[in-house]
């Protein structure tokens, strides 16, 4: 197992040292000499793209063509830069220099911190491995990830998990930090500076159980609550765990996404089915329920529904 220390933007920010580091002038010039990678929140971006970050101390900026990785080598696109505003980035300090004002102000790039994120850490990393990653954004395809220094890498709809979703919002929110399994790497990029240009593809319904995991929760003769995830012409499919959705008989007025009250009628592990009476069903508020892993950390290559 690695032992990842390239986490996803944010999670350095307010630990006990990432703000030593940021507390004096010396100390900056130490982490610098040491190449240290650091984290403080970008405050403004000028009309050429610059970002200024609040190091505490003082301040410091990255340039347009430091503010960012991309797989191609390409600079980042100008809203990627943007919207970094008000946001914690990770860096590394190249020098420094005096403002206007006679103050000192650091040279940053975020860039050279997600590169060695990637030759360092997301290099070594094989199918199956278990990494920490932070949801950024949506599509309804998928859920973006970032993976370890604002590197971002798809999780298809379709991996999240074995139940059916209908949008990604339907199991995460924004800024969530969540596990996930490498699904793969798009090799078809070359390698330049010892960097693949490979991007990341994520899973993550391996470490929300197998179907007998799931299954050891319910009996048969309960009525419990679960989520109408599909409906279909010789059935509607209710999602019990994200993991595990059992069969009811179809019924009209049903819609996907409310809330259903079900009664267990029969659980078959030879079949892995689930079969349900439907008693009720109702719209509820749309919230997000905290993920249980059933495994977090190694490697779930083989790992079998």
């Amino acid at each position: 197992m690695i032992n990842n220390r390239y986490v996803p933007e944010g999670t350095l920010i307010n630990t006990a040292e990432n703000l030593e580091a940021l507390s004096s002038v010396n100390s900056l010039e130490r982490a610098m000499l040491d190449g240290r990678i650091l984290e403080g929140r970008v405050v403004l971006c000028t009309s050429e793209n610059t970002l200024f970050v609040d190091l505490i101390c003082c301040r410091g900026y990255i340039t347009r063509e430091e503010a960012g990785w991309t797989e191609d080598g390409s600079l980042l696109r100008d809203i990627a830069i943007i919207t970094r505003v008000g946001k914690a980035v990770a860096f590394k300090i190249t020098g420094f220099e005096t403002d206007a004002d006679g103050k000192p102000l650091a040279v940053l790039s975020r860039r050279l911190a997600q590169e060695e994120c990637v030759r360092e850490f997301h290099n070594l990393l094989e199918k199956g491995d278990i990494i920490d990653a932070r949801i950024t954004h949506f599509e309804p395809f998928g859920a973006f990830c970032d993976i370890g220094c604002g590197i971002v890498s798809l999780l298809s709809i379709d991996s999240i998990s074995v139940s059916r979703i209908s949008h990604p919002e339907d199991r995460f929110s924004l800024g969530q930090r969540i596990k996930a399994v490498v699904k793969g790497r798009d090799e078809r990029l070359e390698v330049k500076n010892n960097i693949s240009r490979g991007r990341i593809a994520l899973s993550h319904k391996e470490l929300l159980g197998t179907w007998s995991e799931n299954a050891e929760l319910f009996e048969i003769g309960q009525t419990v609550a679960g989520i109408v995830r599909s409906i279909e012409s010789y059935g509607i499919f209710i999602e019990l765990a994200p993991n595990l959705a059992g069969l009811a008989e179809w019924k009209a007025g049903v819609q996907v996404g409310q809330t259903a009250s079900v009664y267990i009628k029969n659980i078959l592990p030879q079949k892995k089915k689930v079969k349900l009476v439907l008693v009720d069903t109702y719209t509820a508020e749309k919230r997000t329920t905290p993920v249980k892993y059933y495994i977090e950390e190694g490697n779930v290559a083989d790992w079998t529904y």
